[in-house]
């Protein structure tokens, strides 16, 4: 039985897209390279940091690029980062069910934790992590998912994993747990559709109509006899 959910952050939770365009423009007119348009950056999104900035921005020394990219984006991640539709009416519902939750991103975990508590959903996740939670090894490895698990205290085929990328899909499927997309949020380099999701959902709020409330252990009927 499903106890736990598990969440991507970026396009799953929240549209960061335009936030993650500026940092990344912003860098990219430091090394003296034109504007990319928020529907190429997207591409590129959702595999870390590292892997975005040696796309974009290939003609950057990696660290430096990275260090530009983190000094800039506090200074727009707020005002430029919303809800993705239906999530916080779907997430405080899921609360009240009985479900516990955990933000697995690979955005740098300070950063997914100050969006997580300036869109108020701070108190509907019991972890916020990101691949320094997991010796900086971020997504498709495993590690996050595996972490998420122990801190919420349920086993792989208690828990499901929701995103919106194909290397969401690829997590789930290395950690053993099953995996749901919601399509909309970020378009990634390969089709997520399919990398073999276990589910594909229209909308973030149909997660109400998959996850039925728990049953309390003194809920009579929910006891084997």
């Amino acid at each position: 039985m499903i106890r736990a959910v598990l969440l991507d952050f970026d396009g799953t939770l929240a549209d960061s897209f335009p936030a993650i365009t500026a940092s990344t423009n912003f860098v990219r007119h430091h090394f003296g390279l034109p504007a990319l348009p928020e529907q190429t950056v997207r591409r590129y999104v959702g595999l870390g940091l590292a892997h975005l900035m040696a796309e974009l921005v290939p003609v950057a020394p990696r660290e430096e690029a990275i260090a530009l990219y983190r000094s800039h984006h506090p200074t727009i991640m707020l005002h430029q980062t919303h809800l993705m539709p239906g999530v916080e009416v779907t997430l405080a519902e899921l609360a009240r069910r009985g479900y516990r939750m955990a933000v697995c991103s690979n955005k740098r975990v300070e950063f997914t934790q100050q969006l997580v508590t300036a869109l108020g959903l701070g108190p509907y996740f019991a972890a916020v992590l990101g691949p320094e939670d997991v010796h900086n090894r971020p997504k498709p490895a495993p590690d996050m998912l595996l972490e998420a698990l122990a801190r919420l205290q349920v086993g792989r085929t208690e828990a499901v994993y929701v995103g919106d990328m194909a290397v969401d899909v690829q997590t789930a499927q290395a950690a053993g747990i099953p995996v749901w997309l919601v399509l909309g949020g970020a378009c990634g380099q390969e089709s997520a559709t399919e990398a073999g999701p276990d589910r594909v959902l229209a909308h973030f709020s149909d997660l109400l109509t998959l996850l039925k409330p728990i049953p309390s252990e003194s809920d009579p009927s929910s006891l084997n006899f």
